[in-house]
């Protein structure tokens, strides 16, 4: 009830503002397709409205995806997320996550040019991590799948630097704390490439660790966006 009645208190304007492509509170109806980690990956989002919108993402091989939503306010964007990444040696993790990005140029905070997006939110995790199990013989070395479970937050921050009209840079990172000592932390950056007013490439790496495994990649995306 709150939440609707700030969204129809929101001046047009928070809505209707142009944004820039890659701006993380950007409402959009969008396709696009990814490599990163040895797996194509396609994507896609659909604005319902000028404050809502659903996307997703899959890899061709349907191992690992995630679906959510995004609710534009005031002063950020609210998102949910349920996906699924997939680790070494048959590691997994389930991420279920409610969180928010908050542009601080609404605050008129934006140094060196730099548009910065605080995210903060809850998130659950479940899945399998490979843990070494003492097999009392010293001369074996003995790994199984645990299950672990956990509740928890985390807190990051966006950053985009538009250098031109075409070119951008990106940097990101963050940290999450939950239940059953679980903690981990990701950082990345990109640039990225305006081709059009529909089309933009980008490159990236990645780098993550937490309880169920790391993972780094670079990658390259393409992206569509319908106006």
């Amino acid at each position: 009830m709150l939440i609707s009645l700030i969204s129809l208190l929101a001046p047009a304007s928070v809505f209707s503002e142009e944004k820039h492509h890659e701006d993380p509170t950007k409402i959009v109806t969008k396709a696009g397709v990814s490599y990163s980690d040895d797996a194509w990956r396609v994507s896609g989002s659909i604005g319902l409205d000028d404050a809502r919108m659903i996307n997703g993402r899959v890899s061709t091989d349907g191992d690992e995806w995630r679906v959510g939503g995004s609710w534009l306010l005031p002063l950020g964007i609210v998102n949910f997320n349920f996906s699924r990444n997939d680790y070494d040696d048959g590691a997994y993790r389930n991420n279920y996550s409610i969180g928010t990005f908050v542009p601080l140029s609404h605050f008129d905070i934006e140094p060196f040019g730099i548009q910065l997006f605080p995210m903060a939110g809850y998130s659950y995790n479940d899945g399998e991590f490979f843990e070494y199990q003492e097999s009392g013989d010293d001369l074996l070395e003995d790994y199984v799948l645990a299950p672990k479970t956990s509740h928890g937050g985390y807190l990051g921050m966006f950053g985009l630097r538009p250098l031109s009209d075409k070119w951008s840079m990106m940097g990101f990172g963050g940290a999450n704390k939950g239940s059953d000592d679980y903690s981990g932390y990701w950082l990345g950056g990109g640039v990225s490439y305006k081709i059009s007013d529909n089309q933009s490439l980008n490159t990236f790496g990645v780098y993550s660790d937490d309880d169920f495994g790391k993972r780094d990649f670079v990658g390259f995306s393409y992206t569509y966006e319908f106006k």
